[in-house]
């Protein structure tokens, strides 16, 4: 199906529905980056703000974009705090904002829906402050192996939602051919996984 009307149909249920990958992507958020602060965060894919909601407290600054106009929507509706902007932005196009206008930016569960990861490092790191960092929280390439996707019920369909693979060799090329150092690694499994591969994996680069 494709990914902008999936996202949109899916956008009435996302909050509610069981989601064992929305909720982790969520912990871990929150782990990985609650003892720090920032002044600019640009959010890359903010759904319906289950993270915005955490990032307007570490921020000074949160610009959160999504290009499904329903995610959009319900993210307005829950995040009322005033030091956070949302814009409908397709990130496959040159993105919106001048050089160097933020110190970190968040991008969790949206690049399994995207083809090309070098423009994604590129105009990250166009867009990042020097010792800015890009933090990345993605569906494991373990998972996709096995076929696994973004999925929704509607009625008695499963509708999945349209994704390319990365390997996690391409995560790391991609930012290092676009002048972003490595920092960390890590990989995640859900209290329901035990015996299974990773569900979550998460990249921290920087730029030098």
């Amino acid at each position: 199906m494709n990914i902008q009307n999936a996202y949109n149909e899916w956008s009435g249920i996302y909050d509610t529905n069981t989601n064992l990958t929305r909720d982790l992507d969520a912990q871990i958020t929150r782990e990985t980056l609650a003892s720090q602060r920032f002044n600019s965060i640009l959010e890359i894919g903010c759904g319906t703000g289950k993270n915005t909601s955490f990032l307007v407290k570490i921020g000074t600054s949160v610009t959160a974009v999504d290009f499904s106009a329903g995610m959009l929507e319900k993210a307005r509706g829950k995040v009322k705090a005033e030091n956070v902007k949302f814009s409908i932005m397709d990130i496959t196009h040159q993105w919106i904002f001048d050089e160097q206008s933020f110190d970190l930016i968040v991008c969790n569960l949206v690049l399994e829906h995207i083809a090309d990861l070098s423009h994604i490092f590129a105009e990250a790191a166009r867009t990042l402050q020097p010792q800015g960092q890009f933090f990345i929280n993605e569906l494991h390439p373990f998972k996709q192996y096995g076929g696994t996707k973004a999925r929704f019920e509607r009625a008695d369909q499963t509708v999945e939602v349209e994704a390319f693979v990365h390997h996690m060799s391409d995560f790391i090329h991609a930012a290092e051919v676009h002048g972003l150092k490595f920092v960390s690694l890590n990989e995640y499994w859900h209290a329901d996984d035990q015996g299974k591969p990773p569900r979550l994996i998460s990249f921290m680069f920087m730029k030098s």
